[in-house]
């Protein structure tokens, strides 16, 4: 009972009235009725205001503690919130305080910890699934020859070919998960120079040509033929970057569609959009696009070819150029993807 918020105010209000009593019964004045109301009202008062403080202001803030402690402990830290209450005197609030940052650190490694798992077991099924393909198909071709197909010739080139053509796919992802990996690590350097973006994207659509015209897709170029579009940066990365967004716009296009290329100089930049109207991404997977492995297409459809890796490389490329990229898309009308790079003047006396 004297460990209580009431147990204790009772103790200390008995002690404050008697102290009381006792001051005003040295009075000559002092009458026993006096005495009796002066006690009554001391240890009324005393009661309450000491019973009010120790509840509200000390044994509630320590049971807060006592309940984050349990937490903590308990390792349930889901519900510790942010926002401590201004009501608790100033020591204990700074000991809830320093204990409640503690717990919302932990519950964000926590946290932290939980999406690292999560990625890690995706990008291993991921990567099992991608590496499984083609050395199933391989494996599948070369066991057939040895079980005696090879002896026929027309049918041992075929094998041969198609064995061929999935290690080629197996190498290819390879290389990107390499590649992928060297730049999250810092590995490769980038080696800038002054090049001219639009005889870069005039190349890559040069290569991608026979591409579209399989798929009747009509590539259109905007962009103005007496500028120069001169701009700084890794020539070989950023080809390959407008390589990977380009080839999308055709790969996720329908037969008979259209890709806009538009480039454009702002102020101090280069902007390029690459337009498609095909199917669109869709809201949900807009976040997502640029992670590894990940497809809209959930069947994880590869008649079109690609490793997954493609738009995390492009990511990537462009962070290292100090750039991002940026996409916008309807689905059911098309997608939009931009990306920007520094405009390098160029003297009119050069012209």
């Amino acid at each position: 009972m004297f460990t209580t918020s009431r147990g204790i105010s009772l103790i200390l209000a008995l002690a404050i009235s008697a102290l009381v009593v006792a001051f005003l019964s040295l009075m000559n004045e002092s009458t026993y009725l006096l005495l009796l109301v002066a006690w009554g009202v001391a240890f009324s008062s005393a009661y309450l205001l000491i019973s009010f403080t120790l509840e509200f202001f000390i044994f509630k803030e320590i049971g807060d503690i006592y309940s984050l402690l349990e937490k903590i402990q308990r390792k349930d830290l889901s519900e510790i919130s942010e926002k401590g209450r201004i009501s608790s005197i100033s020591p204990l609030r700074k000991i809830n305080k320093v204990i409640n940052s503690y717990a919302i650190a932990r519950q964000k490694e926590i946290d932290t910890l939980q999406k690292n798992a999560e990625f890690r077991r995706e990008f291993i099924a991921d990567i099992s699934h991608e590496l499984k393909t083609p050395i199933f198909a391989t494996q599948g071709y070369i066991h057939t020859l040895l079980d005696g197909a090879i002896d026929d010739k027309q049918v041992r080139m075929r094998f041969l070919k198609r064995a061929a053509k999935s290690l080629d796919s197996l190498d290819i992802l390879v290389q990107d998960l390499l590649t992928l990996n060297q730049m999250e690590s810092g590995v490769i350097k980038f080696n800038f120079t002054d090049f001219d973006m639009k005889v870069l994207l005039e190349e890559v659509m040069e290569e991608l040509e026979h591409k579209a015209s399989k798929r009747d897709i009509h590539i259109e170029f905007e962009v103005e033929s007496t500028k120069h579009y001169l701009t700084n940066g890794d020539r070989q990365k950023i080809y390959r970057v407008c390589q990977n967004l380009i080839f999308n716009a055709m790969k996720y296009n329908h037969t008979g569609g259209e890709v806009n290329i538009s480039l454009k100089t702002l102020k101090n930049t280069i902007k390029v959009d690459i337009k498609d109207d095909g199917q669109g991404i869709p809201p949900e997977d807009l976040k997502r696009i640029f992670e590894r492995f990940y497809r809209v297409e959930k069947s994880r459809n590869k008649k079109e070819g690609g490793t997954g890796l493609g738009l995390a490389i492009v990511k990537h490329i462009l962070e290292g150029h100090k750039s991002k990229i940026s996409v916008s898309s309807t689905v059911g009308k098309g997608s939009i993807f931009s990306f920007s790079l520094p405009l390098v003047k160029v003297d009119p006396t050069e012209e």
